[in-house]
């Protein structure tokens, strides 16, 4: 079977409040799904119609049995997710108090996907795909960086597009000056990278004192810098489309050629934040890999990262095809 992409790096078991806007002290109920933004993209993307399949590992628990079940049900290939002994999988506990806090918990000490190494890699035939994309988490420790590194080696030499979904989050790093390092080497591999504002502004921090974190909400760092800078240092190292994600307002595109476009947004009342990148990620694969233009396939990236922050969870209620142009045709059309 041929495959639109593989997507590799995380995965986990996110819990999610059910009690919308309780402080964490006061949930009651929880709900759970799959998550890591590498299921939640490859899961996005399949809903969308591409054939897709993931490379993360779980471990020999019940939790590695439903990532894996609720991968089959949704129709992506679980043929290169190893599980990995002594190993726990992972966990996410979330909390959703719109607009602007969603504390999250990560038990992530023995994460299975972070002992992805070169032979889980060499399993795969990546003539079978048509494109790669990888999230930066995998790049914070090895033998998962060094994995990384020779999926996307592997990747070039079928002469694949690789995307990169940045995907910071501070505490996966032992220091986060160690991430703006490996990024720069790293992104030489890759033809289309995507970002919020402060991941971008995280490649140039020099201490952890520069990233502030409110509420215990891991995904959206407050991050002070240069962000010309940033953008300009992604383009200068060969990367061909860099994405900035601005929230509500949209997508800025920055071209090699020194060109940008923004692309703008849906505006949509929030209930819930998390996951709105990976379905942005899922959106753009999708039209990238059907051959439309920057404008068309960020336009349907924004609509999915707008459709996905209405919901309560994250993959578990992306879109398929028809609700999504159905979506884009009600507010106004590409």
């Amino acid at each position: 079977m041929k495959y639109d992409i593989l997507t590799f790096g995380r995965s986990s078991i996110d819990v999610y409040a059910k009690d919308i806007g309780a402080e964490f002290v006061d949930i009651n109920e929880f709900t759970a799904s799959i998550g890591g933004s590498p299921v939640n993209i490859a899961v996005g993307a399949q809903r969308l119609g591409l054939k897709t399949a993931v490379l993360t590992a779980v471990g020999p628990d019940p939790v590695g049995d439903f990532i894996i079940h609720t991968l089959n049900k949704e129709g992506v290939s679980t043929d290169y997710i190893p599980t990995i002994d002594g190993t726990t999988s992972t966990a996410v506990i979330c909390g959703i108090i719109p607009p602007d806090k969603f504390p999250l918990v990560f038990y992530r000490d023995n994460a299975p996907d972070k002992k992805i190494n070169n032979d889980h890699v060499d399993q795969i035939d990546f003539k079978k795909f048509k494109s790669f994309l990888m999230t930066g988490t995998s790049l914070a420790v090895e033998p998962s960086r060094g994995a990384s590194f020779y999926a996307a080696q592997q990747a070039k030499k079928q002469n694949l597009p690789v995307f990169l979904d940045i995907d910071f989050r501070a505490i996966s790093w032992d220091d986060v000056r160690s991430f703006g390092i490996t990024l720069k080497e790293f992104l030489p591999y890759c033809d289309v990278v995507m970002g919020t504002e402060e991941e971008l502004l995280a490649m140039n921090v020099e201490s952890s004192s520069e990233i502030k974190i409110k509420n215990s909400s891991i995904t959206s760092p407050e991050i002070q810098g240069d962000l010309q800078k940033s953008i300009q240092q992604v383009l200068d190292l060969g990367v061909k489309l860099l994405l900035v994600k601005t929230g509500p307002k949209g997508v800025d595109a920055y071209f090699s050629d020194g060109t940008k476009e923004t692309i703008p947004g849906f505006p949509v009342q929030v209930v819930n934040v998390l996951g709105a990148g990976d379905a942005f990620a899922a959106g753009f694969v999708y039209g990238y890999t059907k051959g439309w233009d920057t404008y068309k396939s960020a336009r349907l990236a924004n609509a999915c990262g707008a459709w996905l922050v209405t919901k309560q969870g994250c993959c578990t209620d992306a879109p398929n095809n028809k609700q999504i142009m159905d979506f884009i045709k009600h507010k106004g059309g590409f």
